[in-house]
Parts: C-alpha cells; sequence; structure tokens
C-alpha cells in the first residue's frame, strides 16, 4: 500500500483546485488524484452551448492536461473508504493511504429516476443542458421549433447550479421572440419547488422576463415521466395538500434530471443520512473525521451547488489541510458563496451572488454592476471572461478574488 501526504477524490473544478491550490502554498507535497475519466468538462459552459453561443469543444479539455504539475494522477474509481485506518479501495484492486483526504467528486445525475427519460433523450424533442452531448440538441431544437408547446422543467433541490433551468427557458425564449415565432409557441416552467429562485432579491428581475416571454410558471409540479414517442411528460402535481397526475404534450421538452450524492459515497462512512460527505459548512471538515475534508456539489454544506462555490471552497480547504499536516486546528472560514449568472436573454445576465441565508455577497459595487438587474456587463463576464478564469486561474491555483480570510485564533 502507497502512502501520499493528501489524497484528492475527484478531478472535477473543485478537486484540480484544490491540488492546484495545495501545491501553490506547498511545493513539496505527495498529491495523488484519484480520477476515473479521461476527460474534463467545463460545465457551467454548456447553457450557452444550448443557447447557440458556444461549442460543445470549447468546453473540454483532456484531464492529463490539466493535473497540477506536482500531482499525480490515478486513473481509477473509489470503492470504498476506511478512514479508522486512513485509506481507500480503487476499482483496479490497489489501496492507498494518505496522512489527509480531500473527498470532491461532484455528484450523480440520476437520469433513471424519471421513467422512460434515459431511453427518450436526444430525439423526439427531449433534451438537456446538463449533459455534453445533448446541449447542442437543446440548440438544434431552438432553431427548429416554430410553434406548439415547450415544457422545462426543475426537480427538488439540491441540484448544481439552480438556475440552469430557467437559464435555458430564458435563452430559448429570446432566440424564438428574434425569430417572430415566440407568440406561436406555449413555454411552460414545471418546477417541483415553490418559487423562482431562492433568494428573493432576484425574482424581480426574473419575473420581468417570465412576464416579456410569456412563460406560465408551474410551481410544484414534478416531472416523473417521459414519454418520447407519444411526446407526452407527467407530473406529479401538488395543490393544497392534494396530489394529482397530469399530462402535458410537449413538441420540446428541456429536463433538468434529479440529482443525488454518488453511489460510492451515500454508502460509505463519510456520509450523512442524505448520503453527501458530512462537513462541517465553515471549515469544510468531516465532521468526524479531523483529517478529511469535503467540497464541491457532493458536500452537505446548505450552498449553492456552483463552479464559483467550489473556487470559492478550494483555498479554504487547501489552508485547512495544510493546518491538519501541520498538527493545527482549522483557520480558514467558507461563507458559503455561490454565484449563479442567470442568462435572460442573449447579452444580458442577472448576476446572482450569494451565502448562507440569502446573504448578498456581490464581487463588485453596484455602480459597476449591479447583479439585481439584467446588465450587459454580466454578459460580458459571464462569455468572456469566467472560462479563462476558469482555465488559466481556478484549476491552476490562481485564487483571484477568492483567497481565502484566516481568523486570527484556532477554532
Amino acid at each position: 500500500m502507497s502512502r501520499h501526504d493528501v489524497i484528492i477524490i475527484g478531478g472535477g473544478a473543485a478537486g484540480l483546485s484544490t491540488a492546484a491550490s495545495l501545491l501553490s502554498r506547498r511545493r513539496s507535497l505527495d498529491i495523488v488524484i484519484v480520477e476515473p475519466a479521461p476527460k474534463h468538462y467545463y460545465q457551467p459552459g454548456w447553457t450557452l452551448v444550448g443557447g447557440g453561443v458556444f461549442k460543445p469543444q470549447e468546453t473540454e479539455r483532456e484531464m492529463k492536461d490539466l493535473i497540477p504539475s506536482g500531482a499525480r494522477w490515478k486513473k481509477a474509481a473509489v470503492t470504498e473508504f476506511f478512514p479508522e485506518r486512513n485509506a481507500i479501495a480503487l476499482d483496479n484492486g490497489e489501496e492507498l493511504s494518505y496522512e489527509a483526504l480531500v473527498v470532491a467528486p461532484g455528484l450523480k445525475l440520476n437520469w433513471a429516476g424519471i421513467a422512460g427519460l434515459e431511453d427518450a433523450l436526444g430525439r423526439n424533442g427531449v433534451t438537456s443542458n446538463y449533459r455534453y452531448d445533448l446541449a447542442p440538441y437543446t440548440w438544434e431544437l431552438v432553431q427548429t421549433v416554430s410553434s406548439g408547446r415547450a415544457l422545462f422543467t426543475q426537480p427538488p433541490m439540491p441540484i448544481k447550479c439552480a438556475g440552469a433551468p430557467q437559464k435555458a427557458m430564458y435563452l430559448s425564449c429570446d432566440a424564438w421572440l428574434k425569430r417572430g415565432v415566440l407568440e406561436d409557441i406555449d413555454v411552460e416552467f414545471h418546477n417541483a419547488g415553490g418559487v423562482l429562485f431562492g433568494v428573493q432579491t432576484y425574482v424581480p428581475a426574473l419575473m420581468d422576463y417570465v412576464e416579456k416571454y410569456g412563460i406560465d410558471l408551474c410551481f410544484f409540479d414534478n416531472l416523473i415521466s417521459v414519454d418520447g414517442d407519444r411526446k407526452v411528460a407527467a407530473f406529479e402535481r401538488k395543490r393544497d395538500d392534494k396530489i394529482e397526475i397530469i399530462e402535458r404534450g410537449f413538441d420540446m421538452i428541456h429536463v433538468c434530471p434529479p440529482q443525488t450524492a454518488p453511489d460510492f459515497i451515500a454508502r460509505s462512512p463519510l456520509a450523512n443520512e442524505a448520503g453527501w460527505v458530512d462537513v462541517d459548512q465553515h471549515t469544510m471538515t468531516h465532521n468526524k473525521y479531523a483529517n478529511i475534508f469535503g467540497l464541491g456539489d457532493a458536500a452537505s454544506t446548505p450552498n449553492a451547488k456552483t463552479a464559483a462555490a467550489a473556487r470559492k471552497q478550494a483555498p479554504i480547504v487547501a489552508v485547512n489541510t495544510l493546518q491538519h499536516l501541520d498538527g493545527k486546528d482549522p483557520r480558514a472560514m467558507y461563507d458559503g458563496y455561490g454565484s449563479c449568472p442567470l442568462t435572460v436573454e442573449r447579452g444580458k445576465i442577472v448576476l446572482a451572488e450569494f451565502g448562507y441565508g440569502g446573504t448578498l455577497l456581490p464581487s463588485f459595487p453596484s455602480w459597476l454592476l449591479d447583479g439585481t438587474k439584467a446588465t450587459g456587463s454580466a454578459w460580458f463576464l459571464k462569455e468572456r471572461m469566467l472560462p479563462p478564469i476558469y482555465w488559466k486561474g481556478m484549476l491552476k491555483g490562481k485564487e483571484w478574488m477568492v483567497k481565502p480570510k484566516l481568523i486570527d485564533q484556532p477554532l
């Protein structure tokens, strides 16, 4: 069994960023990144692929090209955790041991959680920007649909990027409006929750676009099945403590699948009752094992599951991991920051930035960029600035605007 200073589970945004942040602070660390996937994706870009702004290949890189210099890549998957003896088992039969473990495997898109969906995807008007190969189909549908009914769905929380289901809807409506066909398309947003967006401050700006596009908001509607051949979707509708099943025909349906923790996490000793990695929401340290840290979409922290959150969390986990390796208590604190650039039309975005409890955490003064309104400057940030910040900054350990503040005394 090989032993390492730090083992990182996951080669996504959270895992690679944490590795880079650790190495930027201590080049001598022995770090292994465990990740079975050969490719890495800039998932925030898939909304713009579905809106005809980006090409899918712009969001894809080879994993081997992104592993930070000084870290080693173990192309394998974790099968089991042994936290009592600081070890993990891999699907290739190996066991690895660690001084500190960082768990950032992302979450599971549960396509099978909706009856008929897996077989329906990619044809008969059934699409989703939550998959690399399907986002281009979204744009194809937007270009070809000229009448009928378009459905957009959102499952129960938590999901990654809570605004993504309606981002797809707004960009589609904007394209239809510019083509002059929107008035011939009935657009419905079926949301399993009861609000348009979880932070009320941003809702008025979004409602302006809901009204502009004539969108029918259907709250407490949870998608349960899709019949692609018949082009019919079924929803479980809750009204006044009563539940009924309704069916809606469609010419296009954009589906956001239900989402859970990965199976190997949910069944592990690291998970809480809901299946997520059980960590303190401020220090990102595991609530039972002091040498284990969790971040990104798989963490139990009650923040928005976005790449922006991982960008803020990674340096905090890096600092606290080094504190542990040095025999000290955590010193860096996470405030729940997350960001959701809501693409309300091509060229304008409502830039939602907030932390725990819905506290607004804007990165810019309101005179420069007012996140409560749809602005072109927020679109410029999303389209032109954030991709290079991701590839050349975040994944390289450059902590622009997210360098953690350290508390004076140990926790």
